[in-house]
């Protein structure tokens, strides 16, 4: 199993750590790798240079890049009701899959619109019918480019009230004749509203690549506090998603993702302590 970390755990929502500080961490934990994050880790506007840099560090390290994220999408979204918006968000996904291809990345996250935006209410509220149309439109043409430089779209499922049981995901993802267009599944984003083994179950070879985390839900549901700082605590079952994952023969990064939305309003990232705890808890899966 390849067992990864996400530079959000370990470098917070800023540059504050360099991937070559995060590399040697991964080295330290004695995980498979590491998951960079474009607007945190590494700039949008990071030469190629830099990135075969970056690229030839891990590898010398014996450490993996095999996917990318970025936050970017929350604010800039490719369905966008606003034409300009969504072109801007379609250039940064030009930058983003080229970044992914000069770093040897197999996979992106990508999130493909939100009817809302529950905790930024500077976010315009937009119809299901609406998000689903655009994005198919944006994620087809993105297709193109990811078939060229041989890179993963993987779309996440997170709290964007879009796509909300993997039957929606299925429907939606069958659309796409690429083969480079997927799922990032993530196993404790779906949790308050499902069993994350039935998605594994549903989707198959759609899953492009594993977000580990937890949640506990309350009241029938929960909300973001549900997310808390232990990857071993909440609703999770571990075992039966891992016996659905092999049951499907998948062998992607298993990546852990721990924001602990827990200790809102005073969220403090990077942690330094809950990174090695991930580290440690995630190796013992």
């Amino acid at each position: 199993m390849y067992k990864a970390l996400n530079y959000w755990v370990f470098g917070g929502f800023g540059p504050n750590r360099t991937p070559y500080e995060f590399i040697d961490f991964a080295v330290e934990m004695e995980l498979d790798g590491v998951e960079l994050t474009v607007g945190d880790a590494i700039s949008p506007d990071i030469s190629e240079a830099e990135c075969v840099k970056i690229r030839d560090y891990a590898k010398s390290k014996g450490i993996g890049l095999r996917t990318l994220a970025t936050g970017f999408y929350w604010g800039c979204s490719l369905s966008s009701e606003d034409a300009a918006e969504r072109a801007t968000a379609m250039d940064f996904t030009r930058k983003y899959l080229q970044l992914a291809a000069w770093l040897g990345v197999e996979t992106v996250l990508l999130v493909p619109g939100a009817t809302c935006v529950g905790w930024d209410d500077s976010r315009p509220i937009q119809s299901y019918a609406s998000v689903w149309q655009k994005s198919v439109v944006a994620i087809k043409e993105i297709s193109i480019l990811a078939e060229k430089l041989g890179v993963n779209v993987g779309l996440e499922n997170v709290w964007n009230q879009f796509l909300l049981s993997p039957m929606e995901w299925k429907l939606y993802l069958e659309q796409f004749e690429s083969e480079r267009i997927g799922i990032y599944f993530d196993v404790g984003n779906c949790c308050y509203i499902g069993r994350p083994q039935d998605y594994v179950e549903i989707l198959g070879d759609k899953i492009k690549a594993v977000h580990l985390k937890n949640f506990s839900g309350s009241d029938c549901a929960g909300g973001m506090h549900g997310f808390g700082d232990d990857l071993m605590t909440g609703d999770v079952d571990f075992t039966a998603v891992f016996a659905a994952l092999n049951q499907i023969g998948y062998r992607g990064p298993l990546t852990a993702e721990m924001i602990p939305f827990s200790r809102l309003p005073d969220l403090v990232l990077p942690d330094q302590e809950l990174a090695e705890k991930t580290a440690r808890q995630l190796k013992a899966l």
